[in-house]
C-alpha cells in the first residue's frame, strides 16, 4: 500500500528514480496484462483516471500502450504532478495527453472518446465512486480496467495498521472493496468478464526494499545478479534503451505468480485486477 508515497511521491522525479525490485516487478506484469487487455479488445484510445497510484515514479503505467501505438489520455488532480509526467513522457519522445482536474466527477471529454479505460491502486482518491464510474461508463467504449491492493493480503494488512491515520485522512478505503464498483458498474450496465491476483512475486508486499527484506530471511539467492551489481532499479532505463533486458530480469521472478496456488495468492498477492465489458 505505501501509504508515506503520498509524501514523498515528487522524490521519484527529482531525486533518484530507483523504484526497487518491488515497484520494478510490479510495472512488467501489470504491461504484459494491460498489453493483452488492449490486443483483446483492439483498443487504440485509452484512459487513465486516476492516474496517480501507490507506486514509485508517477504516470508511468499506461506509457508501455504507448510504445505499442496506443493514443493515451492521462488525468490526476495534481497540477505540478502532471507538469512532472509531461516531461518524463517528452524523454521517450512518446506522445500523452495529460491533464489535471478539480473533481474526477465530472471528466473533460465527449462520450465515447475512449476504447478502454482503466486505473491502477487509485480508486481511494475518488471523491464520489457512483459519479466517477458513470463517468467511465460515459466515456468507455470497450472496457473498464480496474486494479486495486489486496485488502486481504498480509503486506496490506501490515501497512494498513502502520499507516491507520493517513489511511482515514486521505484516502476512501470503501471505493478499493471490490463489492462496491462491481455493484455500480453492474447497474450501468457493465458485466465483470474477468478477475484475479495480479503482482504475487516471492515477496511479500512490505513497507520496506525487497532487496533488504530478501537479505534478512536469507533469501539473497533470489535476487538477480544484475540487480545486486547496479546502484539503482528503474523502468525508465528500459525505456529509454540504456537496459533493454530489464523485462526478461523481472520476469525471471514470475515462476512464483504463475505456478502458486489461488489459495497462496489470496493472502500474498499485492493487487487484483477486474475487467468489464458493456453486457
Amino acid at each position: 500500500m505505501a501509504i508515506p508515497i503520498l509524501n514523498f511521491w515528487q522524490d521519484y522525479f527529482v531525486k533518484n528514480r530507483d523504484e526497487g525490485l518491488g515497484s520494478s516487478y510490479e510495472r512488467v506484469v501489470l504491461n504484459q496484462k494491460l498489453e493483452n487487455i488492449c490486443q483483446k479488445y483492439n483498443a487504440s484510445t485509452i484512459l487513465e483516471a486516476p492516474c496517480f497510484g501507490f507506486t514509485g515514479l508517477s504516470g508511468i503505467n499506461s506509457l508501455y500502450l504507448a510504445k505499442n501505438g496506443r493514443r493515451i489520455t492521462l488525468v490526476d488532480h495534481d497540477k505540478k504532478r502532471i507538469s512532472m509526467i509531461r516531461k518524463v513522457w517528452e524523454e521517450v519522445s512518446l506522445p500523452v495527453s495529460a491533464i489535471s482536474v478539480n473533481s474526477y466527477s465530472h471528466l473533460p471529454f465527449e462520450s465515447g472518446s475512449f476504447d478502454v479505460s482503466w486505473n491502477f491502486s487509485s480508486l481511494w482518491f475518488v471523491e464520489d465512486l457512483e459519479q466517477f464510474l458513470f463517468e467511465l461508463n460515459r466515456l468507455t467504449l470497450r472496457a473498464i480496467i480496474l486494479c486495486v491492493p489486496n485488502r486481504a493480503g498480509i503486506g496490506y494488512l501490515s501497512q494498513k495498521y502502520l499507516g491507520r491515520d493517513d489511511l482515514k485522512k486521505y484516502l476512501k478505503e470503501e471505493h478499493i472493496i471490490p463489492a462496491n464498483f462491481i455493484k455500480h458498474l453492474k447497474s450501468l450496465g457493465w458485466k465483470l468478464v474477468d478477475h484475479d491476483f495480479i503482482d504475487a512475486p516471492p515477496w511479500p508486499d512490505i513497507g520496506m526494499s525487497k532487496e533488504k527484506f530478501l537479505h534478512k530471511i536469507g533469501l539473497d539467492f533470489l535476487l538477480s545478479k544484475e540487480k545486486t551489481n547496479s546502484n539503482s532499479l528503474t523502468i525508465m532505463d528500459y525505456y529509454n534503451s540504456k537496459n533493454p533486458d530489464f523485462a526478461q530480469q523481472m520476469l525471471s521472478y514470475f515462476w512464483f505468480e504463475k505456478h502458486a496456488p489461488w489459495i497462496i495468492k489470496r493472502f500474498w498477492a499485492h493487487h487484483r485486477y477486474f475487467i468489464f465489458e458493456r453486457d
